[in-house]
């Protein structure tokens, strides 16, 4: 099994590349995160507390019939793929996560440099009601449309940009009546998770990391390997953007392949 955990604002599609580039040898299941497209979607924000994030995907690797996976995330859902792997080591064989780092380096990190902080502004953000769902619909959800697009924060010229069905499907699935309250409810409850008490990560670990990336600075990629008792690999890919498994899919799916197929008897490289 390969489970994949998407980030936000994001759906099972941001994965499509790997669907199909995977489906060979493993039985690859993209979910929606809990509050996303057509998933059951508790409308108090109490329900979206990492420990139930965590346990929906345990629960989703029973209801599959297994005990084990490999799990990949990327954003958010990278977050909720390290913690699964801290809190459920049995059940990861191999974990590879897309443009987030370990949260322990993400919450010491911001903490001392502010221009991480200011990144992550979108976190303190959310933190209002309503508003920030409002400000997503506006002018036809125009910021939804230009964090895949624009130059700052989008996908770049030498990536593989985004069709006009690409949009289509994101704007379907956002612009349904409620559809963006529970994705941004994951981060109203942010603040009462973190700091972790426990740490370590004991599986082999794959982290890729589009250097371009407008909202996760790039040394917190080479700080995750302190958290990492095990073979860890980390491949910056200095063209890329934040959307790095929709951009550079063809590189991004060799680099997991690679990763896949090696022993990775406890180095570290």
């Amino acid at each position: 099994l390969m489970l994949l955990l998407h980030g936000f604002p994001e759906f099972w599609y941001s994965w499509r590349h790997q669907l199909r580039e995977f489906k060979s040898e493993y039985r690859v299941v993209a979910l929606d995160l809990r509050g996303y497209g057509e998933t059951d979607a508790p409308s108090h924000k109490e329900n979206y507390k990492l420990d139930f994030l965590i346990t929906d995907i345990k629960d989703i690797l029973e209801s599959l019939g297994y005990n084990k996976c490999v799990l990949i995330g990327h954003d958010w859902g990278g977050m909720i793929a390290w913690l699964v792997a801290i809190c459920y080591p049995e059940m990861v064989t191999k974990l590879i996560v897309v443009n987030f780092p370990h949260p322990s380096v993400f919450t010491e990190y911001i903490l001392r440099h502010p221009s991480q902080l200011i990144k992550s502004g979108y976190y303190f953000f959310f933190q209002m009601p309503w508003f920030p769902e409002f400000m997503f619909t506006v002018n036809d959800f125009k910021v939804l449309k230009s964090l895949f697009t624009s130059q700052t924060t989008g996908i770049g010229k030498k990536g593989c940009r985004l069709t006009a069905e690409d949009i289509e499907a994101y704007l379907y699935v956002f612009s349904q009546p409620g559809a963006l309250t529970g994705p941004i409810n994951h981060y109203r409850n942010i603040f009462s998770c973190l700091p972790l008490q426990h740490h370590e990560v004991i599986m082999p670990t794959l982290l890729l990391w589009g250097e371009r990336d407008a909202f996760m600075e790039v040394e917190m990629a080479e700080i995750t390997r302190i958290y990492v008792k095990n073979h860890f690999r980390l491949t910056i890919l200095s063209e890329a953007s934040h959307w790095l498994q929709q951009d550079q899919p063809d590189i991004v799916n060799k680099l997991i392949w690679t990763f896949l197929k090696e022993d990775t008897t406890r180095k570290r490289e």
